[in-house]
């Protein structure tokens, strides 16, 4: 597990594009696992730069998703479909028909979910995933439990990742408590994955995943360091070891 430790959000931010547009540029082919919540969001501001100001070209990559709220179709400003138009897509030359994101409106959820990685498989695989990190150690829906989903599944969020997510809703009452969401195993198929992590609330989490050097589905994020190429690019308010 690489570590690359920036002096801030917004250097961590380049630095994460910097590499997916090299990635890009070397495979315009290329599959990426999109993440949504705030600590992305800088990230794909500087894709959206690299796309006006220096031509990059996204008319050939695919983006699968990690997960979706059940009960949001895209057209509701909470999903995650709608967050990544907001954010990324509507801003870039990608064809939508090839950005994945889970239907939060599917009639049955659990079918959807082997359909969803079946349709990754199809695409060849995810070359990187991009990663956030949940202040209680979740990576993608995947919660602390004592047994965790290797394929993409319906998931119940805890408590604690619903109270992080009210920021985004009128009340907490508002914030969906399923999702569906890529599993462990989904997320581990990726050849190269980007953790990010930014902010004082997440450097006792990053502290944990760092110094202990232990693997528990009540870390949800410890798995990654079965992964052979990962790194975490965190800014020094995260990394605060």
């Amino acid at each position: 597990m690489k570590v690359i430790v920036e002096k801030n959000y917004d250097e961590l931010s380049k630095r994460a594009a910097s590499l997916l547009e090299e990635e890009i540029r070397n495979n315009p082919e290329l599959v990426l696992g999109l993440a949504t919540g705030s600590t992305p969001v800088g990230t794909y501001e500087e894709l959206i730069r690299a796309h006006r100001e220096r031509g990059l070209d996204f008319s050939k990559v695919s983006t699968f998703n990690l997960d979706e709220y059940i009960g949001l179709d895209g057209e509701h400003p909470n999903s995650y479909r709608y967050f990544m138009n907001e954010k990324l897509f509507d801003h870039i030359n990608i064809n939508k028909e090839k950005t994945y994101v889970p239907n939060g409106k599917a009639q049955n959820p659990i079918d959807y979910c082997a359909e969803y990685d079946g349709d990754i498989e199809r695409a060849g695989g995810i070359d990187i995933q991009i990663l956030g990190i949940g202040t209680n150690g979740h990576i993608a829906f995947n919660e602390p439990a004592d047994e965790l989903s290797v394929g993409t599944s319906v998931v119940q969020l805890t408590k604690s990742t619903i109270e992080d997510n009210s920021r985004f809703f009128d009340s907490m009452d508002e914030v969906p408590k399923t999702a569906i969401s890529m599993g462990i195993g989904s997320i581990l198929k990726a050849r190269k994955i980007i953790l990010l992590a930014s902010g004082k609330n997440k450097a006792p989490i990053m502290q944990k995943l760092l110094k202990e050097n232990v693997i528990s589905t009540k870390l949800p994020a410890s798995l990654l360091l079965l992964h052979p190429d990962v790194t975490v690019i965190v800014d020094e308010d995260a990394y605060n070891i």
